[in-house]
């Protein structure tokens, strides 16, 4: 197997951080880290320029870091809720994947990448989930997901009007009912 050595230009996951010089295979380099500009080929000219950019990386590094950390603050009260269509046993239709939450973190106006959300695998089924977002290599925050029933917030809305209803409705009969007693007893004591 033929392998390069590349100098990585941002942080690969699983792969090595920003300045680090690693050895990949070279189809890897040649159609995914070079034509993304994720990486350069690792020649004395490059690595001498990357040692030249090292303190404006380190720079770079610590503004980026100080941004995710503020970012952080603001998102650590967030606490997302989706409404989607269920079946018998709490099961969706469908699922709440990684670019539903980067959606709904848009929408509250936190602009975040989908890939930058750690979600194992889609959500399927109702309930509370936690859903870890990497905001920069060494700044992670957890956001609250409820994925609840389309509906469940109108069903406890009635739940809580119904049992004024049903109040106003069981002194209804209660009163007919009592005047229907009061007509029997009047019955009785006439025969």
């Amino acid at each position: 197997m033929a392998t390069t050595n590349v100098l990585l230009r941002e942080d690969i996951d699983n792969l090595g951080a920003r300045g680090d010089i690693v050895k990949v295979k070279a189809g890897y380099a040649r159609n995914f880290l070079l034509p993304r500009k994720l990486a350069v080929q690792a020649t004395t000219n490059n690595v001498r320029q990357i040692e030249q950019e090292r303190a404006a990386l380190a720079r770079r590094e610590a503004k980026e870091r100080g941004e995710a950390e503020g970012r952080r603050g603001e998102m650590q009260n967030l606490r997302l809720r989706f409404e989607r269509r269920v079946g018998e046993h709490g099961i969706l239709y469908g699922s709440v994947t990684s670019m539903d939450i980067a959606e709904a973190l848009r929408e509250q106006g936190h602009e975040v990448d989908r890939r930058r959300i750690t979600l194992r695998e889609p959500i399927k089924e109702t309930g509370d989930y936690t859903v870890a977002v990497r905001l920069h290599r060494e700044v992670t925050v957890e956001v609250p997901v409820a994925v609840v029933a389309e509906g469940a917030a109108a069903e406890a809305e009635a739940a809580n009007a119904t049992p004024q209803q049903e109040d106003v409705v069981a002194d209804q009969p209660n009163s007919s009912v009592a005047d229907a007693q009061t007509a029997n007893a009047g019955d009785e004591t006439a025969g």
